[in-house]
């Protein structure tokens, strides 16, 4: 676990006994702190509980323990001001074939409108600014019904990023994205971090998650290990999870994971 003293300022912190689908606990404990303006990528192998860990981050799982937002208990804060400081994007998101690309963006900047107020021009400007960064601003008009895989995900990246919270939730946001396309998310995510964001995404794309400022490394519903990316005992925690199954490799200033194969 990275100390909590090195920290200016703590985004979420979690400290969790168990987490339940049901009666069944599929997580815990869980100790973990994420710090203001950091890229972290939670990692492991598939069932290590990554999905499960990250929408307990978000309020969405029963939990037993404390979860804090910016330093307070999140069950203090209304439903608006959470919606406005933590944003949420799951795996199979839901979205509406029949709005605009345009309109879906824009739901993104409900948690900030009053009740039955027309968009403000700063919501205007904040849609037209996240579906830049995911270049789905051409797309704006289409229906999402008549858009690829690929394309659907921008526009559901570009909804998340339109909240313009202090904390985003993202599982697997690479997903249907081509290589150009994760160029671009990877190159927003480090933007925001620089700008105090705090982003928490769920990454199979084990190069990519390479690139984040620290990993949480998942086995088993347990936090393995949690460390900076340019820590050597990180990187041999990411090979240990997956029984060294897995090789990094250094190319130029980044690390880049490849299957070693199955051991005869």
């Amino acid at each position: 676990m990275l100390p909590m003293s090195s920290f200016k300022q703590i985004a979420l912190h979690a400290n969790f006994s168990s987490v339940c689908l049901g009666k069944q606990q599929v997580l815990g404990p869980v100790n973990l702190t994420i710090p203001t303006g950091q890229w972290v990528a939670l990692v492991g192998p598939n069932g290590a509980g990554k999905s499960t860990l990250l929408r307990a981050l978000a309020g969405l799982e029963a939990v037993t323990g404390q979860l804090e937002l910016l330093g307070k208990p999140l069950q203090s804060y209304s439903a608006r001001q959470r919606a406005t400081q933590i944003a949420w994007l799951g795996q199979n998101e839901a979205y509406s074939e029949e709005f605009t690309a345009f309109d879906t963006v824009m739901l993104g900047r409900l948690p900030h409108q009053r009740w039955l107020a027309t968009a403000s021009s700063e919501d205007h400007a904040s849609v037209k600014r996240a579906m830049d960064y995911t270049r789905s601003w051409h797309l704006r008009s289409r229906r999402m019904g008549a858009l690829s895989g690929g394309e659907r995900q921008r526009v559901l990246l570009a909804r998340v990023f339109a909240v313009e919270a202090k904390v985003l939730l993202m599982d697997e946001p690479l997903l249907n994205l081509d290589p150009p396309h994760q160029a671009d998310w990877l190159d927003t995510v480090r933007i925001l971090s620089r700008q105090g964001t705090t982003i928490i995404s769920v990454l199979h794309e084990l190069t990519t998650a390479l690139q984040a400022q620290s990993l949480v490394v998942m086995q088993a519903g347990k936090i393995f290990h949690q460390g900076f990316c340019d820590d050597r005992t990180t990187r041999q925690a990411l090979i240990d999870v997956f029984e060294q199954r897995i090789g990094l490799h250094q190319v130029g200033m980044h690390w880049v994971a490849l299957a070693a194969g199955r051991k005869s």
